[in-house]
């Protein structure tokens, strides 16, 4: 397992960060362990949770991850070899189950204090090693689509949001904050601000990142390398439709487009093609097309570690054994001519 910096840290992160989403919905407490020990075993230190998981987020499920990570964690007795990264929810029309008080999610000072301290109670932890906003509280559209599109409603100035995870990390509950769903203004005005402010600065940004989603390579890219920030890319795979599980229309048992059907950005348009080009390209190859998805994010530069969540073994040792594959420079032109013909179909 290769290892890398994590932005300004001055710490090193593994290549492949253990995602833990589906612990406490798809999968079980058992399963979520024996994930977290396999992934350990091969090298993973860093394991990625959030406050709202597992996905789809429910208030009958919500926190139930990050208290599967937390009897892990209190079960190996292991709290200092691992990096627990969790995030705080983000603006919301419609959660209004999460906070105590029963108002809508937000980034307030008040609610982010009370994300992390329900957080740290789950997980059994005096602190969390990352703390990431999970998405942004301004009120733009986020998840879907390339350009920039403002919805009505007010946001809560950065500079207050920054505040409130400097005055976590000085009462020692956070080591480190990172960003999440973040656009290049975003990344720009929160490190600005903690420069002009001496507030401490994101080291990391979470962002999607895959072979039919290629955005991040605009814009964001450029900061990754200049400001050193991390990119910790999630959904490599494409939600899955990028190991060919979805091809021809096939739904397998226990898949989350079976379950809960919510994938619909990898059906429309030129989607279905992009995906359907990269898998053929890689069994052309004789590759696993997960292993080619994977190894593809983990190789390009401007990424730190890329996020994996499996919902079987199976699943996971393939995704960690990717992270090793090394592709040609003729692999890589292929897939070049693959996404000049479908431009990231999927953002």
């Amino acid at each position: 397992m290769e290892y890398r910096e994590l932005g300004r840290a001055g710490v090193k992160v593994s290549a492949i960060t253990l995602g833990t989403m589906t612990f406490g919905e798809q999968n079980t407490e058992a399963e979520g362990h024996a994930q977290m020990d396999y992934a350990v075993e091969h090298g993973v230190n860093i394991f990625d949770a959030a406050e709202i998981y597992p996905i789809p987020p429910k208030p009958e499920t919500q926190g139930r991850t990050e208290a599967i990570i937390g009897t892990w964690l209190a079960a190996r007795k292991n709290r200092d070899k691992i990096l627990i990264a969790t995030k705080a929810a983000g603006r919301s029309k419609t959660i209004d189950w999460l906070r105590d008080d029963g108002s809508l999610s937000r980034q307030s000072p008040a609610q982010i204090m009370e994300a992390v301290n329900n957080s740290l109670a789950r997980l059994q932890t005096d602190y969390i090693d990352l703390y990431q906003l999970h998405w942004p509280d301004r009120p733009l559209r986020i998840f879907e689509g390339l350009e920039y599109v403002r919805l009505p409603g007010d946001a809560h100035p950065i500079h207050d949001i920054l505040t409130a995870l400097s005055d976590l990390v000085r009462a020692g509950k956070v080591r480190f904050i990172g960003l999440s769903n973040e656009t290049p203004w975003g990344v720009m005005s929160f490190l600005k601000l903690a420069e002009q402010h001496d507030l401490p600065r994101p080291v990391s940004i979470q962002n999607a990142f895959n072979l039919v989603n290629r955005s991040y390579e605009v814009g964001l890219s450029e900061i990754t390398h200049q400001e050193q920030i991390s990119l910790l890319a999630y959904s490599p795979l494409g939600q899955g439709y990028l190991t060919g599980k979805y091809e021809n229309g096939a739904l397998p048992p226990g898949s989350r487009k079976t379950l809960f059907d919510r994938l619909g950005r990898y059906e429309q348009g030129n989607g279905p093609r992009a995906v359907s080009a990269y898998v053929a390209l890689a069994r052309k190859h004789g590759l696993d097309p997960a292993q080619l998805a994977v190894a593809y994010a983990v190789s390009r530069e401007f990424v730190t570690s890329v996020i994996i969540g499996a919902t079987d073994m199976e699943q996971l040792k393939t995704d960690i054994d990717g992270s090793d594959l090394k592709l040609s420079d003729a692999l890589l032109e292929d897939m070049d001519k693959i996404h000049l013909d479908y431009p990231n179909p999927c953002p």
